[in-house]
């Protein structure tokens, strides 16, 4: 096959890459379905810009995408390339040769150093966009509210800061471009079941139990300090299988 196409290895199905974009996951519309568990309803685009090809993460798939083991939020593709979304893997092939640089990925932004307090909001706002089922927006400002147990004006304060961090210009949808963010900058991520940390031990009878684990209103009410990324989420919002913590 003479134009740029995408293999996937577990069946050996080989499939022309579209002349734009190329969309990738499990869902039942997209160009290539994959019926791996692990991929997302959909997962990522494979664009092509004249002779060029890369790949993008759309940011809320559950279990993220790699070029050849490295995970990425958008990276140029290079002929026979192994691109793995989620568990799934496929090569990518007949694709134009060109010198590259060995590090030639679309590099995103160095993720911001957050307050405590941020960080339980953007938690907060990621929660509903991780779950299982497909096109899930972030929590709004009012649900963040409650789930922290702070005021609604309190949560709009820290959103504005966060945006502003972020870099998340005015306009519509400017949650779900924060969500899709930090998600990508690997701020806030999936946890495999066997990493979930047990449930609360009950007491033997005449124990004194041990005390509780603050509420995320009492963690914003501590002092700010930087947080770096890759923090997995707590909560007991998060699905069963993984905590909220880049379908």
């Amino acid at each position: 096959m003479e134009c740029p196409y995408i293999r996937i290895e577990e069946s050996g199905a080989t499939i022309p890459l579209g002349q734009d974009v190329t969309t990738v996951g499990r869902g039942r519309h997209v160009d290539v379905q994959l019926a791996d568990p692990s991929v997302s309803m959909l997962h990522a685009e494979i664009v092509c810009r004249g002779p060029y090809v890369y790949v993008t993460d759309l940011g809320l798939s559950r279990n993220g995408t790699r070029v050849n083991g490295r995970l990425v939020a958008r990276r140029l593709l290079a002929d026979g390339d192994v691109v793995t979304f989620g568990s799934a893997r496929c090569r990518v092939g007949g694709l134009a040769v060109e010198d590259l640089c060995a590090d030639a990925e679309l590099r995103r932004p160095a993720a911001p150093e957050l307050t405590r307090r941020e960080l339980d909001v953007v938690t907060s706002l990621c929660r509903p966009a991780l779950s299982d089922a497909a096109f899930v927006a972030p929590a709004t400002a009012r649900e963040i509210a409650v789930d922290l147990v702070v005021t609604e004006a309190a949560v709009k304060q820290h959103l504005l800061r966060l945006y502003q961090k972020f870099r998340i210009a005015e306009g519509v949808n400017r949650r779900v471009r924060l969500a899709n963010e930090v998600v990508a900058l690997g701020l806030v991520r999936p946890l495999p079941q066997a990493e979930m940390p047990p449930g609360p031990v009950q007491p033997a009878p005449g124990e004194v139990p041990s005390p509780a684990e603050p509420s995320p209103a009492e963690s914003m009410a501590a002092e700010p300090g930087p947080h770096g990324p890759g923090l997995s989420v707590p909560g007991p919002r998060a699905p069963a299988a993984w905590l909220a913590g880049t379908s």
